[in-house]
C-alpha cells in the first residue's frame, strides 16, 4: 500500500502534465484534439498504480485548471467531457462480461460524451456556426462525421489499451524497477 505523499506526489506529477499538454493547445491549435487524448491517457498512470478513486480527483483537478490555464476553451471541454474521465471509464467498461456489451457499453459512451461536447460547444462557448456549418452540408452531415468520430474513438480506445500494456510490461519494470 503506497502512502499518502507518494499518492499526492503522483497526483501532482501527473496533473502538472496534464495541464502542460493543456496548455499547449493555446501554443499548437492544430494539436487541439491530440493533446487532450495525451493528456487523458496520462491518467491511466493514476488508474494503474492508485486507483480509480484517485484518478478521479486527478481529472477533476485537472479539469477546473483547464478551463483558466487553456487558451482554446474547445479542448478544454473535449478533455472534461471525453477524454479525460474516460481513460479511468475504460477500466469499468472491460469489466463487463462479453465482448459485444463491452464495445456497445464504449460505442454509446462515446456518443453520448460526443453530442455533450458538441452541444455544450453550441450552447456554453457560443460557437453557434458548428450547427450552421453542418446543416449547410446537408441532413447527411452530423451522421457522417459521428461515424468518423466514432472510428476515431475506436483509434483511441486501442492506443490506450497498447500504451498500459506498454506501461505494465516495459515502462514499470525497466524504468521504475517495479513488477506488476
Amino acid at each position: 500500500m503506497h502512502r499518502i505523499s507518494y499518492r499526492v506526489a503522483l497526483g501532482g506529477i501527473i496533473t502538472a502534465l496534464c495541464l502542460f499538454l493543456m496548455f499547449l493547445t493555446g501554443v499548437m491549435p492544430l494539436l487541439y484534439l491530440a493533446l487532450p487524448m495525451v493528456a487523458g491517457a496520462l491518467l491511466l498512470i493514476i488508474v494503474e498504480e492508485i486507483g480509480s478513486g484517485w484518478a478521479v480527483l486527478t481529472y477533476a483537478a485537472v479539469s477546473l485548471l483547464s478551463v483558466f490555464v487553456t487558451f482554446d476553451k474547445e479542448a478544454a471541454l473535449i478533455f472534461i467531457l471525453f477524454f479525460g474521465h474516460y481513460p479511468i471509464l475504460r477500466q469499468k467498461l472491460e469489466k463487463l462480461p462479453g465482448k459485444a456489451l463491452v464495445l456497445l457499453g464504449k460505442c454509446l459512451t462515446t456518443g453520448v460524451c460526443f453530442a455533450a461536447d458538441y452541444y455544450a460547444t453550441i450552447y456554453i462557448l457560443g460557437l453557434t456556426e458548428i450547427s450552421e456549418e453542418f446543416s449547410a452540408l446537408g441532413s447527411y452531415a452530423l451522421p457522417v462525421v459521428s461515424v468518423l468520430l466514432l472510428g476515431m474513438f475506436l483509434c483511441y480506445d486501442y492506443a490506450l489499451g497498447g500504451m498500459l500494456l506498454f506501461y505494465q510490461n516495459w515502462f514499470k519494470p525497466k524504468i521504475l524497477g517495479k513488477r506488476r
